[in-house]
């Protein structure tokens, strides 16, 4: 029944017609947008149209909220499900955007709780919480949107914890299609977690972002982040990982990124 009145409020959604303004929001402020192709490009305006509509929007800090802000955040985690059947953020309902990093305030640590290998970082640029809001902050949002680059997504980091949470556990292993995938992605994470550890241990610069070695659910946001923003280098120097994080996302982001250049490498040939 629930979902019989989600689906008709949806389609009375994606009755209007997608707004010019928010198609130029994303093609200047998340440069993957240029890398879809027609059919992709149309699927995420659909999500991204669902998504700002059924999500409750609030700025924080003396932030005024924007058609600007929900479309680029929106934009940002809708590509992670991009190649779902459906938008799976049922968990997420609120999201709150500061201007610029804020503080959090200081927490003591439980007597038994493990040691952090990677320090949390001073000021926050993103929280998800399991049950409740996920947090963002607008200037790391949208650097994050134009510099893919830099290898440093927010929105990307923040909705892959949501994925996580999916089943119940935060423990870096999204839900899965059934035993055999769940036995590779446990065989090839594992894996790649302790070759970063040994390599951190060792004073070796890393490609993967030793912030990750905090624990499995930050190991699985950081790889989000690599196999979105990095994904040539993630497929060259981590091909496994790469495997297992296509098989779940069901995007080859590589490719598409291949593709996008060449085409732009031959258009400014022309």
């Amino acid at each position: 029944m629930f979902d019989w009145l989600r689906q008709r409020r949806r389609r009375r959604i994606l009755e209007q017609p997608f707004p010019d303004a928010w198609r130029s929001t994303l093609r200047r402020n998340m440069r993957h947008f240029g890398y879809l192709d027609a059919s992709e490009a149309a699927r995420l305006c659909q999500l991204v149209q669902v998504f700002v509509a059924e999500k409750y929007w609030e700025g924080c800090g003396g932030l005024e909220m924007s058609d600007e802000i929900r479309v680029t955040i929106a934009g940002q985690a809708c590509l992670l499900a991009l190649g779902f059947e459906r938008e799976p953020y049922v968990n997420v309902e609120t999201i709150l955007v500061y201007p610029a990093a804020v503080r959090p305030p200081h927490r003591e640590e439980p007597i038994f709780a493990t040691p952090r290998i990677v320090p949390d970082r001073q000021y926050l640029l993103g929280e998800a919480h399991a049950r409740g809001p996920v947090i963002l902050t607008w200037d790391a949002v949208r650097r994050g949107g134009i510099h893919p680059e830099l290898g440093h997504n927010v929105v990307y980091h923040e909705f892959a914890h949501k994925l996580d949470m999916l089943d119940g556990a935060v423990d870096g292993v999204p839900p899965l299609g059934g035993r055999p995938q769940y036995e590779r992605w446990l065989a090839v994470c594992s894996d790649a977690y302790e070759g970063l550890r040994r390599a951190f241990d060792q004073g070796i610069e890393t490609f993967l972002d030793p912030y990750g070695l905090n624990d499995k659910a930050e190991f699985f946001a950081v790889l989000t982040e690599a196999f979105f923003d990095q994904p040539l280098r993630l497929r060259d120097l981590h091909p496994e990982l790469y495997a297992v994080l296509s098989e779940f996302y069901r995007q080859d982001t590589a490719g598409r990124q291949l593709r996008a250049e060449r085409a732009g490498a031959s258009g400014a040939s022309l």
